[in-house]
């Protein structure tokens, strides 16, 4: 689908700041990611000034046009590696005499024959030609369009294999950009790695409740000789039982052939749209939907947006589906406000799909390739439509912020509140609330929870959200949390624990301060971006903080991002 992102994390939110066999994680080290370029920055793409860099770009070509003397590979030159690692981008890594190729598509542990595309000082890029030797997480990638779509990188990686180099993802920023120490794999962390990754989920009772028992234990300190040498254990990736369907939303953008409207993603390197009917890691529903929008909006006659000419009525078709409930929300991204055929389309729309609760329209009528512009309003239905997270229900509307795979957000969320280990005494802080799931998960467990957000419309959800649970010990706030918690600590407020989810780029420094500055007991960090998690880690730990345990949680399956949850406790 367009529109993968990254892990569905909503960046939007906040201003300031994709299945068998068994993986090794010892065979997905990584190369140091400082051995190449970063190409992005807070997960936009990085756009030079064009003006000021036209000169540099001719001496840039002509750069690019010589070769570069002293490699022990050319351009187009075909050689045999082996893939020795991975990289966060999906890509494996292999050695030529010394010299470090990217190779699309190759797994660690193959024997692979390769034709080098472009060459650079210390690091070049291959494409696969031939498997010489497969490695056995090597698995045929069932969806159809694999190769064309790029919303996910991993599906001919076996979900085993994707469980395990997440872990060892985690493992290796965690080393190379924090700096810090972690455990050794002894035989009972091997064994459980071996085991399958639901063994938690649908273990019995007794297993689940000595793991919240041996939780709480290093929460108040109490832990054996062997684990007072400041090592942080790295938990077996929290995988899913069936890593297919798991996305609750759709953003399609729609394009037009002389068949009619079309609607999928976007060809690699272009804004082409690739027709596309069905998405393996969306909820069927939702590609009935936008099949069926597609179908009536053709017979109708509805134009397609040309972002060239600006023309054409219909940008978007944004599908959300509330996997408790099943009600679901339509919102076409529309060129304006006028649709032709308006009474009619919806009356079509709610025949074919009689699930859907809610038809909205947003307008956009910017030239851009931001989907929702500032308009809404309500075609047909309610303004919402209603999902749970566990036992706390969340009503979403259009635009707001939901985690995009409602089953991995009730294991992240468990997560952390076990990692809070409340007793029903404690105030707890969450610092990036967004509309507050974290922190009405929280709630049910402590006696106070504040929550801090700097987008003003994701705190109205907040509080929404908070009316519609009957939730009175949780308190919300608009604002930066480095300037709203010392505030907050002025009036008296002292926070037992800090919570913290910020977007990829990590935390506020300032923030990172302000958590020293309060000395919490605990800190509970859920990161989207293992990098970023190291670093922030690596100042709490100077600051006087302990990470105990991080647990890998894979919200994305099928693609190469990897959710942690990390525990400190202050020292």
């Amino acid at each position: 689908m367009s529109n993968t992102n990254r892990s569905g994390r909503g960046k939007n939110r906040r201003n300031s700041a994709a299945p068998q066999g068994k993986g090794k994680a010892s065979a997905s080290r990584q190369p140091s990611q400082s051995t190449r370029p970063s190409t992005s920055q807070s997960g936009k793409e990085v756009r030079p000034n064009v003006a000021s860099l036209s000169g540099a770009r001719s001496k840039s070509r002509a750069r690019e046009s010589s070769p570069i003397e002293g490699l022990p590979v050319s351009k187009n030159e075909e050689t045999v590696i082996e893939i020795i690692g991975m990289n966060h981008d999906g890509e494996g890594v292999g050695r030529a005499d010394g010299y470090t190729l990217f190779v699309q598509g190759a797994l660690p542990g193959e024997t692979v024959r390769v034709r080098v595309m472009k060459t650079k000082k210390q690091y070049g890029y291959a494409k696969l030609l031939e498997i010489v030797k497969a490695s056995p997480d090597r698995v045929s990638a069932p969806c159809p369009i694999y190769d064309q779509c790029g919303g996910c990188q991993i599906q001919h990686m076996s979900y085993a294999g994707q469980l395990a180099w997440k872990r060892q993802l985690v493992i290796d920023n965690l080393q190379r950009i924090g700096k810090l120490n972690v455990m050794e794999e002894d035989e009972t962390w091997a064994n459980r790695s071996e085991q399958s990754p639901f063994d938690e989920r649908t273990g019995d009772e007794t297993v689940q409740t000595n793991e919240s028992n041996r939780t709480r234990l290093r929460l108040e300190g109490v832990m054996n000789e062997e684990d007072t040498e400041h090592a942080i254990r790295v938990l077996p990736t929290m995988g899913m039982e069936e890593p297919w369907r798991y996305r609750n939303k759709a953003q399609v953008p729609i394009g037009v052939t002389e068949g009619g409207l079309v609607g999928g993603f976007y060809a690699k390197g272009s804004h082409r749209i690739i027709d596309m009917e069905t998405c393996l890691i969306q909820h069927e529903h939702n590609d009935e939907v936008v099949a069926k929008v597609k179908e009536i909006g053709s017979h109708l006659g509805i134009s397609a947006y040309n972002e060239e000419t600006g023309r054409g009525l219909l940008r978007h078709v944004v599908v959300k589906k509330a996997f408790r409930t099943g009600e679901m929300m339509l919102v076409l991204v529309t060129n304006g406000r006028d649709i032709q055929h308006k009474d009619e389309w919806i009356g079509s729309i709610r025949e074919a799909i009689p699930q859907v609760a809610s038809i909205c329209q947003n307008v956009n009528k910017k030239q851009t390739n931001v989907i929702f512009g500032d308009e809404t309003r309500v075609l047909w239905g309610r303004d919402v439509i209603y999902d749970y997270i566990g036992d706390v229900q969340f009503a979403i509307s259009p635009r707001s912020f939901y985690q995009v795979n409602p089953v991995q957000t009730e294991v992240l969320y468990g997560k952390t509140v076990e990692y809070a280990g409340l007793s029903g005494k404690e105030t707890v802080i969450d610092a990036y609330c967004g509309i507050g799931t974290i922190s009405l998960f929280l709630a049910q467990h402590a006696d106070q929870v504040y929550g801090v957000e700097i987008v003003p419309e994701a705190i109205e959800d907040a509080r929404s959200n908070a009316m519609l649970n009957e939730m009175k010990n949780v308190k919300f706030e608009v604002g930066a949390s480095e300037d709203v918690i010392p505030r907050w600590k002025e009036q008296g407020i002292e926070a037992d624990v800090i919570v913290v989810d910020p977007p990829r780029k990590g935390c506020d420094p300032r923030l990172l301060d302000t958590i020293l500055e309060m000395k919490p007991e605990r800190v509970v960090y859920v990161s989207c971006n293992p990098s970023t998690l190291a670093r922030d880690l690596r100042v709490l730990e100077d600051g006087g903080y302990r990470t105990v345990e991080v647990t890998p949680v894979d919200m994305f399956p099928h693609t190469v991002h990897v959710e942690s949850v990390a525990m400190l406790v202050r020292v």
